[in-house]
């Protein structure tokens, strides 16, 4: 007998006129004991709503409105207040997409993961946490048996998403819902957190039901999938079946969207060409500078890097390498502590407020949060008509005019324009902030994860726009990202982060195919891929070196990388790494040598990884 058994699942919303509208209809499905189902789609297809109907909830504004949602055989949706107080967190677990915004900064990780088997009384103080110990060690968190005694600002993202984790599996619950749970996570962090959460499940021969817009990750969890559109079950089939030979036409979009391909090259200005964009020597962080001249907080040290004229450039890393503080130096919002930055070849003011209305209209920037770079209370034509008076002082009717240009130009009905943000989706809230800094007439859009919350078909989308973009205004981008897939598929040139620093620099598809430098290399095979089992064929030794929490940015004479690299010599901790130029066009900061570098890399065809990984001898 199945688990879960879900028939006619009806969820509806009263919107500002009071009438119902359908949020999911007619749902069905069953889940076995010991099976993970996966619910996908784009955002607003129903997947966290059909979840949280498990637990018995339905979001302000949303009820219940019809269908039957049995656990057990007990109806969930007849239970009284206390029957689902019992469910929730009990019986039925659940695991959020933020971590961060789910723990108490105030209390100890220990209090908080045991709190709610404590406040049930179903175990002492002892035994739960000896048990929330035991879980730390199933969940590969470092230092099982003290980390419990830190505060969550003490421990990365993928840690607490892990503690959260283990919060979940405190009551054994017969069902645990994993609502994107590593979506907002880099890649190296994601495949450590995706393999501790298949491991626990399988070893408790936990039930699941795993949320996510993105089939690759889904591939490694899920036994069946679900794909869901505008409410409906489009189509249901076991994972292999779905990835390999989808039936409805949306599920081939969804993977076509999950693999975006190359875009052609444009053409180049030449290599003799003055940059659009020279950035040399660049160094900058927090806080005062000693009498040696090193930065208390460090962020970027010793950054260089080249943008011509209708290139993309594609800055790469993990949390904490730099890439957003590097874009907001050259935005000018951060000021340098050393280092130059010029434009067209004359020296850029380090400051927006020591640059020129000119240089501040050709570097725009694009933020990843369209929620918190709009203004809530702002309607789409004011938006982007500021920028239109403020740099072109354009009339109020031909500012008209060219917002309905720039609603076009991003592929937005004009019917917008009198909506504020909140009654946009997030796919167009992010066209908006696209038009807005397009309104300027730029020459450099710095694009800082600009897809990163977007689900696979809007991020797709949003590829496919910048590409034209660029394409008909001879936009150059600065795109920063982890999603090495989508780096490739935009940009021309890729340079990675580590710890502020420049690790690998070079054409996008040498890096991308070929990456030399230990920590390129680590990114690329940490990517997953859309089929079962590539989790399974990681190398062990690989993913523990993954687990390594990112060094911080420091001016000591050493490799920043050091702890983490598999192929580390002698002189990586006590001498700073030499920049080698390597024949494939790239520059590498590494002692190795390239023919070293080249045992050891992982190479790349355009679907899989065709040479296992080979190690040196440390």
């Amino acid at each position: 007998m199945a688990l879960v058994e879900v028939s006619g699942l009806h969820v509806t919303a009263t919107g500002e006129s009071g009438e119902p509208s359908d949020i999911v209809r007619d749902i069905g499905f069953s889940i076995d004991r010991g099976e993970v189902l996966a619910l996908i789609g784009e955002s607003g297809s129903g997947k966290t709503t059909i979840a949280l109907t498990l637990l018995g909830y339905a979001r302000r504004g949303c009820r219940i409105a019809g269908g039957s949602v049995r656990i057990e055989a007990e109806e969930v949706t007849a239970m009284s207040p206390a029957e689902l107080s019992e469910l929730r967190g009990r019986r039925v677990a659940y695991v959020a997409q933020s971590a961060a915004a789910a723990f108490n900064p105030s209390l100890r990780l220990m209090d908080q993961v045991t709190e709610g088997v404590r406040m049930r009384g179903l175990m002492p103080r002892a035994v739960a946490e000896a048990k929330a110990r035991d879980l730390f060690r199933a969940l590969a968190l470092p230092d099982p048996d003290r980390i419990g005694s830190r505060y969550p600002h003490q421990v990365s993202g993928g840690q607490l998403q892990r503690l959260m984790a283990a919060m979940a599996l405190m009551t054994d619950p017969e069902l645990v819902i994993f609502d994107e749970p590593t979506t907002a996570l880099d890649v190296t962090t994601q495949v450590e957190v995706l393999r501790a959460f298949r491991e626990a499940v399988r070893e408790r021969h936990t039930t699941a039901v795993y949320v996510s817009h993105d089939l690759a990750v889904v591939a490694q969890i899920a036994d069946r999938i679900i794909v869901l559109r505008d409410g409906t079950m489009r189509e249901v089939g076991p994972t292999p079946q779905i990835l390999s030979e989808p039936a409805d036409a949306y599920t081939r979009s969804l993977l076509a969207a999950a693999a975006p391909k190359p875009q052609r090259p444009l053409e180049k200005a030449p290599a003799t060409a003055v940059p659009l964009l020279e950035v040399r020597g660049l160094t900058a962080g927090y806080g005062p500078m000693d009498r040696q001249g090193r930065m208390a907080t460090p962020v970027l040290l010793d950054v260089g890097l080249e943008i011509r004229a209708g290139s993309a450039l594609g800055v790469i890393g993990e949390s904490g390498s730099g890439k957003s503080t590097l874009a907001r130096v050259i935005a000018g919002l951060l000021p340098a502590a050393a280092g130059t930055l010029s434009l067209d070849g004359v020296p850029l003011a380090p400051s927006l407020e020591s640059r020129g209305l000119e240089e501040l209209r050709r570097i725009q920037i694009v933020f990843q949060a369209a929620d918190t770079a709009l203004n809530p209370s702002h309607s789409i034509e004011r938006i982007l008509s500021r920028p239109l008076a403020f740099y072109h002082r354009l009339s109020r009717g031909e500012q008209r005019r060219r917002v309905r240009r720039l609603l076009d130009l991003v592929k937005l009905p004009m019917a917008l324009l009198d909506r504020r943000p909140g009654e946009l989706s997030g796919g167009q809230k992010q066209r908006v902030n696209l038009a807005r800094a397009l309104a300027a007439e730029p020459a450099l859009v710095l694009c800082d994860e600009v897809t990163s919350s977007l689900d696979t078909v809007v991020g797709a989308a949003i590829l496919e726009l910048l590409a034209e973009l660029r394409r008909e205004l001879g936009l150059a981008l600065m795109f920063i990202s982890h999603d090495l897939a989508t780096v490739r598929a935009v940009c021309d040139e890729v340079m990675i982060l580590y710890a502020g620093q420049v690790m690998e620099r070079g054409p996008g598809r040498a890096v991308m195919q070929a990456p030399q430098h230990p920590y390129a290399d680590l990114l690329a095979a940490s990517m997953p891929e859309l089929r079962p089992g590539w989790l399974d064929g990681i190398d062990a030794v690989r993913l523990a070196e993954a687990r390594g929490e990112a060094a911080r940015p420091s001016q000591s004479d050493r490799c920043a990388f050091v702890a983490r690299c598999p192929v580390r010599v002698g002189p990586c901790a006590s001498e700073a790494p030499p920049i080698r130029h390597f024949a494939k066009g790239s520059t590498v900061r590494c002692h190795r040598t390239e023919q070293e570098l080249l045992a050891q890399q992982s190479v790349r065809s355009d679907d899989a990884v065709v040479v296992p990984l080979r190690r040196l001898n440390h």
